[in-house]
């Protein structure tokens, strides 16, 4: 296994998990869909995250998912979710990755409730007691906690975190991070402001719609990060109608739609979420179907 230096850091995709009928996990097609991204140049994999519908998964099922990713693919290349309602249990999911080999872990805030800042950075406290670099997780929109630029700084000058995955859509945010905490590595979120973020100084990207087109986001992301605009603006351009899914409600279904389309398995989803009603449907279809046809792959 080659060790990277900062395995949070380049296209992490936060992988959709593939599920047979029966809605069991197809944890074979999982570790060829792992050894499938990196091959299309991806940097790594993160499982158990809300793409991975991790919030259905039994116990046993979710620590094998980790563990499928880390035989695939080596554990410095697997960044799981680690987000629980309580910090016990996130930093015991914690410990497993670190015990299965991986060298870094994503943890949401709490998100059982609204938490204060108090209780926000006694929860980072935990889960960093595990030992393994901790990459937070700002989405308020599903938690209603917002890690804000200045919480930031403080959970990062505790030590307790090393990058964020920010997902608020607010390219703005990106200066003020930057100004707060400098060394804080920033991550990009939300696959629909992949360029704003990238030339704002992201220096990753926790990516979605890589699952059914890695060749061509990584390629996006390479020429963002490097600040070629005339490669990267036509291929933000191409790719933008499905990206935007990535930062809607059904992006799961979405996902997983443009990835059977593309020749991969995605499959249904576990309750509660329902298959795209016609509408949805159809625009996902026509937007990937387009995307195959211009040679995005």
């Amino acid at each position: 296994m080659t060790t990277r230096v900062k395995p949070w850091r380049g296209v992490m995709v936060a992988t959709a998990l593939p599920l047979g009928e029966d809605l069991s996990v197809d944890f074979d097609a999982y570790a060829e869909h792992c050894r499938w991204l990196v091959a299309g140049g991806c940097d790594g994999v993160v499982p158990n995250g809300s793409l991975g519908e991790y919030q259905t998964l039994t116990p046993e099922e979710r620590a094998k998912v980790v563990e499928t990713a880390v035989a695939a693919i080596g554990g410095d290349r697997v960044m799981p979710g680690i987000a629980a309602y309580g910090a016990a249990e996130a930093r015991r999911w914690a410990e497993q990755a670190r015990d299965a080999g991986c060298q870094a872990v994503m943890l949401l805030p709490p998100n059982a409730y609204r938490a204060d800042d108090r209780i926000v950075v006694e929860h980072y406290r935990e889960v960093a007691k595990a030992g393994v670099p901790v990459v937070a997780y700002n989405n308020p929109y599903d938690t209603k906690v917002d890690l804000t630029p200045e919480l930031l700084a403080r959970l990062h000058a505790e030590g307790l975190i090393v990058a964020v995955k920010e997902f608020t859509g607010d390219v703005r945010r990106a200066y003020e991070i930057a100004e707060l905490a400098p060394d804080l590595d920033l991550l990009v979120g939300s696959d629909d402001v992949l360029l704003e973020l990238a030339l704002a100084g992201a220096v990753g990207w926790v990516a979605g719609y890589p699952n059914a087109l890695p060749e061509s986001s990584v390629a996006l992301y390479r020429a963002a990060l490097a600040g070629d605009l005339t490669t990267a603006l036509p291929l933000y351009r191409a790719l933008h109608p499905l990206l935007r899914w990535d930062s809607k409600t059904v992006f799961v279904q979405a996902i997983k739609l443009s990835m059977d389309l593309a020749g991969r398995k995605g499959g249904p989803c576990r309750p509660p979420r329902l298959p795209l009603v016609p509408e949805e449907e159809a625009l996902v279809r026509a937007a990937t179907e387009k995307a195959l046809a211009e040679g995005l792959r």
